[in-house]
């Protein structure tokens, strides 16, 4: 997607956050789809643009933030529109479809049997439909890595626990509202807990610590138990 002649300054508006910051918010009337990789894109372009008062750029469902040094609004709000609609550059990243191996129940997955109760299913038709869905990461947030993921079917919505756990193991597959998404790294969570990948989302000695980025689709592929112990990643 490119921005093209002067409908290009309707799909974004920028405003101040605070002295050190502006927001660029996007048109919500887009597809959500398309909003998210142009988020993602928008950012990938300002990074490599070269702005020496740059410090930070964070893409989220519908904005992306940028963080400056001590610098003037309306000289950084410029530099950004200027580059944004230029349109010799694309702007939305070209999404990746990628596989996550998940070890769905049991030890792995300590709260599917209750998600599959409240959603009227077994077990293993509650898998079935989690793993036949496509889905993309919407934003990454809330920790290194971590992917926030649409496309969850309807019917197997959850609520957040009423009490989170004080320990989520890194990799742990979870529902929480319209939502489904990974633990990148051993944190406290309350999310419902339905399986466990063997897949690092976030590796910092990696040339690119991130595994998923904003856009990206992808789809959960069950795996055994022995599968997961055999990859090296199971606790």
């Amino acid at each position: 997607m490119n921005f093209v002649g002067e409908s290009a300054a309707r799909l974004f508006r920028i405003r101040p956050l605070g002295d050190r910051a502006l927001v660029v918010y996007l048109d919500t009337e887009m597809h959500e789809g398309e909003r998210w990789l142009l988020a993602a894109g928008m950012a990938e372009l300002l990074r490599e643009a070269g702005l020496t008062w740059l410090v930070d750029v964070v893409p989220a469902y519908d904005t992306v933030t940028v963080v400056y040094a001590r610098f003037d609004y309306e000289q950084a709000a410029a530099d950004v529109e200027r580059i944004l609609l230029d349109t010799r550059h694309p702007h939305a990243v070209e999404p990746r479809l990628i596989e996550i191996p998940v070890c769905y129940g049991g030890h792995y997955g300590p709260d599917l049997a209750a998600c599959a109760s409240r959603a009227g299913m077994t077990e293993a038709s509650f898998v079935t439909c989690h793993a036949a869905a496509e889905y993309q990461v919407a934003m990454i947030g809330f920790m290194p890595g971590f992917p926030y993921l649409s496309g969850l079917p309807a019917e197997l919505r959850q609520p957040r626990l009423a009490r989170p756990r004080s320990s989520v193991p890194a990799g742990a597959v979870g529902i929480a509202g319209g939502q489904t998404g990974i633990y990148p790294l051993s944190t406290p969570g309350g999310w419902q807990l339905i399986g466990l990948t063997p897949l690092r989302l976030f590796d910092p000695k990696r040339a690119e610590p991130f595994l998923l980025r904003m856009g990206d689709k992808l789809r959960f592929v069950p795996i055994s138990e022995q599968d997961l112990k055999e990859q090296g990643e199971a606790p």
